[in-house]
């Protein structure tokens, strides 16, 4: 038996003043991180590396777009992904004082 279920459209981001452009911001920073770490690796990625490398690209293409044109829908990646990453590096810096 094949059971469908439709989940209701998520709601609009509340507009404010500057929000474009953080977003904009947003959207270009996080696959240009992924591109300079795939890029300055102390090892030779090979074809995995452009793939990859062009592949940020097209994400950051795509993610300003979605940002700057239908900013509405976009959402934060600092927000999401900032926390976690936050908090790792809080745990580090805990156990770097602790040792």
């Amino acid at each position: 038996m094949l059971v469908l279920l439709s989940r209701a459209p998520r709601a609009d981001m509340p507009y404010w003043r500057g929000r474009r452009v953080l977003a904009a911001c947003d959207a270009l920073v996080w696959p240009a991180m992924v591109f300079l770490i795939i890029r300055t690796a102390p090892f030779s990625t090979g074809v995995f590396g452009l793939v990859a490398s062009s592949l940020a690209l097209l994400v950051a293409v795509r993610r300003l777009h979605r940002a700057v044109y239908w900013n509405h829908g976009y959402r934060f990646t600092t927000l999401r992904w900032g926390g976690a990453m936050l908090l790792a590096l809080a745990v580090g810096v805990g156990a770097k004082l602790m040792s």
